[in-house]
């Protein structure tokens, strides 16, 4: 009897004493982290106060990392869903204006030349809303609830409002972005007679637009979600630009913009400072 129990005390000084070892055997993987972790250590870890040190510092060293441009709307489009999250990164900067993206060294690792590249370990994603969509279903339990699945109806209103945002409202106003915006960044001239082509077809987009939310408080429910975050990029740039009018003169659209663009996550997802400031941390 007393050598079994100094066999289980044994056991336990070697568990206790590998650093980060929990992983292996509380069947953990890194990018579970904090919300397995620490549900682990809720339920079932009786050194509460070691096991939740061990959640923080694995969440510390396995931190995502991105490479990204801080101007740049899709890589803004993740960096607001991190914030909503509250997640940690690590930003690198891939200069688009300079060129990088187009260097031997960057195309190695998206050979389609574009940002954000995400990084979760040995996991690499391209394509903002698909990294996107697994932060928010990896972390589901955390923060702002991005992704509203409680029931198939939900599921398939928001699935539906995120499909419009790509295929209806992005590519138009992706094209007033890129000319009221991203051009002058590159030294290049605004093509107004596109402009106004551009925005004829937004108008009507964002007629049915306001129908919706006259009735809804937000697209795919009455709270916040994916649908209305992934808007949240070119319309910060618009809002800038003359065709901030055709958001103004819906009152409804005008509330909802008002709204998603005041958010606190939106607006550390577009401090360009703090990407920079971050890095040098």
């Amino acid at each position: 009897m007393g050598s079994s129990i100094l066999l289980v005390l044994f056991t336990l000084m070697v568990m206790l004493s590998i650093s980060y070892e929990p992983l292996k055997w509380m069947g953990i993987n890194a990018s579970h982290v904090p919300e397995t972790c620490y549900h682990h250590c809720n339920q079932t870890f009786e050194s509460s106060r070691q096991c939740f040190k061990w959640c923080q510092e694995l969440a510390r060293k396995d931190e995502y990392k991105i490479y990204g441009y801080p101007y740049s709307t899709n890589t803004r489009r993740v960096l607001a869903v991190l914030h909503e999250k509250g997640l940690s990164y690590d930003p690198i900067t891939v200069n688009l204006i300079a060129g990088d993206q187009k260097k031997p060294s960057f195309l190695a690792i998206n050979p389609f030349g574009q940002v954000p590249v995400f990084l979760d370990g040995g996991l690499k994603l391209t394509e903002s809303r698909a990294i996107s969509e697994y932060i928010a279903t990896v972390h589901k339990s955390r923060g702002t609830q991005l992704l509203n699945y409680k029931s198939y109806k939900t599921m398939g209103t928001q699935r539906m409002w995120m499909a419009i945002e790509s295929f209806e409202f992005d590519p138009l106003t992706s094209t007033l972005t890129w000319e009221q915006s991203i051009k002058p960044m590159y030294g290049l001239k605004t093509d107004y007679k596109v402009v106004n082509e551009t925005e004829a077809k937004l108008e009507k987009v964002l007629d049915i637009y306001e129908e919706r939310l006259k009735n809804s408080s937000f697209l795919a429910s009455n709270s916040f979600t994916m649908a209305d975050l992934y808007h949240l990029p070119n319309i910060q740039y618009l809002m800038d630009t003359h065709t901030k009018r055709m958001f103004e003169n819906r009152p409804s659209v005008r509330r909802w913009v008002a709204e998603i663009t005041a958010r606190p996550a939106w607006k550390r997802a577009c401090d360009v400072k703090a990407w920079y400031h971050k890095k040098k941390n």
